[in-house]
Parts: C-alpha cells; sequence; structure tokens
C-alpha cells in the first residue's frame, strides 16, 4: 500500500484537515480520502504517483473542512463519491455541513454510492471495512484495513481527544460508545489516521476511554 497524508487549507480559515490517498503499488487503483481543501495539491500528488483516474473519493462525514475540494478533483481524476446514508443529506444541507461557518460554498455535487457499517472497499488488493462511528455527526463513519493495521478515523478520534460533539446532529454519548465499542476494540498496535492533526495508536489512547467507560459517560 501507499499512503500519503496531505494538511490542506478550507475555505477562509486556516484550518488545516488531513486528506489521505490511498493506492495499490501493482494495479495503481487509488482512494482519496477527505479532500477539505486546495485541490491542486492532490491532484499534483496523484500525478505524482502516476494516478490517471482514482476509484473512489470517501468522505468520512459531510463537514465543509472534509468536501472543500471535492469538485475539482472529481473532474480533474474522477471518482465515484462515497459517504454514509446518515450523512449523505448533509451533503447539502448548509446548517448540518456547516459551508456558511468557515465562508465556503457547498460544493455542487452528488453521492455516487451510500455506504452502510460494515460494507467492504476494496483498492486493487487492499481491503477496507466500514465501521459506523456516530458522534461528531449522525453518519460519521471510519475506514478500517485489517491487514495494515490501520483506521481513517476521520473526526471521531483524534490524538489524546475526540472530535465535536456540540454541532449539529452530534452526540457525546454516541460519539464516546463508538470509540470504545467499535474502536478501543481494535489491535492495539493499530495506527490510527485522524481527521486533524498528528496520528496516534489504538494502545496510546485506550486508557483514557477506559477511565471514562469506568465513570459510566
Amino acid at each position: 500500500m501507499i499512503l500519503k497524508r496531505l494538511q490542506v487549507k478550507t475555505g477562509q480559515v486556516n484550518l488545516l484537515t488531513n486528506t489521505y490517498i490511498i493506492c495499490d503499488e501493482n494495479t495503481k487503483e487509488a482512494m482519496v480520502i477527505d479532500p477539505g481543501g486546495e485541490p491542486q495539491k492532490i491532484i499534483e500528488i496523484l500525478n505524482i504517483l502516476g494516478i490517471d483516474k482514482l476509484k473512489y473519493i470517501f468522505l468520512t462525514h459531510c463537514h465543509a473542512d472534509h468536501i472543500g475540494g471535492i469538485s475539482d478533483l472529481k473532474n480533474a481524476k474522477g471518482g465515484k463519491i462515497l459517504i454514509s446514508r446518515q450523512d449523505s443529506e448533509g451533503l447539502y444541507n448548509k446548517e448540518i455541513s456547516l459551508a456558511e461557518y468557515i465562508n465556503m460554498q457547498i460544493p455542487e455535487l452528488e453521492a455516487d454510492s451510500r455506504i452502510d457499517d460494515g460494507d467492504l472497499i476494496h483498492i486493487g488488493e487492499i481491503e477496507l471495512k466500514v465501521i459506523a462511528t456516530p458522534g461528531h455527526t449522525q453518519g460519521s463513519v471510519t475506514l478500517y484495513c485489517e491487514k495494515e493495521r490501520l483506521i481513517f478515523t476521520g473526526d471521531t478520534l483524534f490524538s489524546g481527544t475526540w472530535g465535536r460533539t456540540d454541532l449539529p446532529t452530534g452526540s457525546f454519548s454516541q460519539i464516546m460508545a463508538s470509540i470504545v465499542d467499535q474502536l478501543m476494540v481494535l489491535p492495539e498496535e493499530t495506527i490510527c489516521y485522524p481527521g486533524h492533526g498528528k496520528t496516534t495508536m489504538i494502545q496510546d489512547e485506550k486508557n483514557i476511554y477506559l477511565e471514562l467507560k469506568e465513570k459510566e459517560f
């Protein structure tokens, strides 16, 4: 697997979002996760990797800082847009996507497929499993590759903390349940690639949530 992380700026604010490129080395099939902005930067890396056409553009949730570069990226490289069934409506609802909050126009786009918990996504020989992790938004999902021991956590789990739950469709109890019941049960050596900030590992986050669980969040 070829894995690239790019930090991109979204809208007119100094907000950095992690965009990820996954590529199968043999087939050159590729997917971009959360193209939050600066599409030309993403396209440039795809060109360097020799990727003429994307297979998928995967969205961990519908917030504007994760979708800002999607239209230009799709126009240049194609790729089916994947988003959870629960968050698909949020793409077109400015109160849920928070586009105005970061001074961004809602991209003109249509999801090609609505994904559900347990769905499997294949990029060449790479298999990734969709895990529903509601809480940051009602349809937040994470993407887990068991073979490579890594997971893309969107804005559900960050290094040392969790995603905001005070935004539309957010829920503190849901995000805690998602993290404890869905993420903390993964192998401890699993590397977590979040939507913002630095990477972490399940083993480095576990104590935080075990302590919270004891307090019956």
